[in-house]
């Protein structure tokens, strides 16, 4: 699917279901039709392996729960905050497995309290000093935490990092030296463990336009596969000779999808992104998207002769600052941003190709965000649209009150 196929994947009678139903401008838009097919995406790529859906590239309570119904191998959710975690099981989402560790004292206390009640939560861990915190919120309140430890699947090549940094723990050593402190604790339980390749899961390998460079991005994952698989399947095999009983081992992410699938050592997977398809995710060969979370801005201005300005826009997203940072306008077709503005804070011009349809002011232009979850901070509610109709507004974490950092 090209990009201006993918683009034009979002429907006309969803776009004017979404506008009718929206109480002003600008408006965030989810595409159920969308939604359901990317659903399907991840369910092709994974095997026969359940799916733990990563909450931070959703940040809506009803997405979340309305994945976890379409299929029985949507199993559970990985959070990105104790507090959100604590919020998400009192708004009745269940099986949480913490997605990073905290020394957040009084969320920790918050889920021990949760934890007592008999709800499920799975702290997350690569350190002692995290494993001590967790011990003490759990002593207090006479109950027992589930630990699950991060472990490191970064690859080296010639003095090259290829991952991020994140957990300290790379050999079989430091993990058991963590396992054997937990199994000391009675408050303490091993329950899994998680490797996240994240060079392999976050790193496009076929953009538009760039086939050299994509081309030697797939080599090196490749070299980096081997040796993932590898220390991942170590890692896990001398745990369970020490004895140590593991529930589940976590891998993967939207863009590894089938090489975590074909890991034997992991049980299940985690995706987020691929779910509402954002801009980044058009630049990888094993997914076929569309998108399913966009926003709306209306014309307020007609710069110049094919150059419209909207009411705000500046939604840029994290990581290393670039244009693929930026918002993307997808419809009308053929839109762009200008080079020396970008998306701004409070307005954003577009400009189109000579023989487009003229724009007024009131019209809109659709956008998708580069990247998934983050959208909803900037909204309150995304309307909710499937074949043509309104099925509601459904509430993003800020529009629940929550933020989370």
């Amino acid at each position: 699917m090209d990009s201006s196929e993918r683009n034009g994947s979002y429907r006309d009678e969803n776009r004017e279901a979404a506008r009718a139903a929206a109480a002003g401008t600008p408006f965030a838009c989810l595409d159920l039709d969308a939604l359901e097919h990317n659903a399907g995406q991840v369910l092709r790529l994974s095997g026969q392996k359940p799916v733990r859906l990563a909450t931070k590239s959703l940040r809506c309570v009803q997405a979340v729960k309305h994945l976890l119904t379409l299929h029985p191998r949507f199993q559970g959710v990985m959070c990105y905050h104790p507090q959100e975690a604590a919020a998400l099981l009192e708004a009745g989402v269940s099986d949480v497995l913490m997605g990073y560790p905290t020394l957040d004292r009084p969320a920790l206390a918050r889920l021990a309290g949760l934890r007592r009640q008999g709800k499920e939560i799975v702290l997350m861990a690569d350190d002692g000093s995290q494993l001590r915190a967790a011990e003490q919120a759990a002593r207090e309140q006479q109950i027992c935490f589930d630990i699950c430890l991060d472990i490191d699947m970064s690859s080296a090549f010639g003095g090259l990092h290829f991952g991020v940094r994140r957990s300290p723990l790379r050999s079989e050593a430091s993990v058991l030296e963590l396992a054997d402190a937990i199994r000391r604790s009675p408050h303490l339980r091993l329950a899994g463990v998680m490797g996240y390749e994240a060079q392999l899961a976050g790193v496009p390998d076929a953009k538009p336009g760039q086939k050299l460079m994509s081309a030697a991005i797939r080599y090196v994952k490749r070299r980096s596969e081997a040796e993932v698989a590898a220390r991942r399947a170590a890692i896990v095999r001398a745990l369970r000779c020490e004895g140590h009983e593991l529930r589940f081992v976590n891998g993967g992410g939207s863009g590894s999808l089938r090489f975590t699938a074909s890991d034997e050592s992991v049980t299940e997977l985690t995706a987020g992104s691929a779910f509402y398809a954002p801009a980044l995710f058009d630049g990888y060969a094993d997914l076929t998207l569309r998108p399913a979370a966009v926003f709306a801005l209306p014309v307020v201005r007609v710069a110049a002769p094919g150059i419209y300005t909207c009411f705000g826009g500046g939604y840029i997203a994290s990581g290393e600052a670039g244009a693929d940072r930026l918002p993307q306008p997808i419809w009308p077709p053929g839109g762009h941003l200008l080079p020396r503005e970008g998306a701004g804070e409070v307005q954003t011009p577009v400009r189109y190709p000579d023989g487009a349809d003229p724009l007024r002011p009131g019209d809109l232009i659709w956008f998708r965000h580069a990247k998934a979850g983050e959208l909803a901070e900037r909204f309150r509610e995304f309307v909710a649209v499937k074949q043509g109709a309104c099925i509601g507004t459904w509430a993003t974490y800020r529009g629940e009150g929550w933020c989370f950092g």
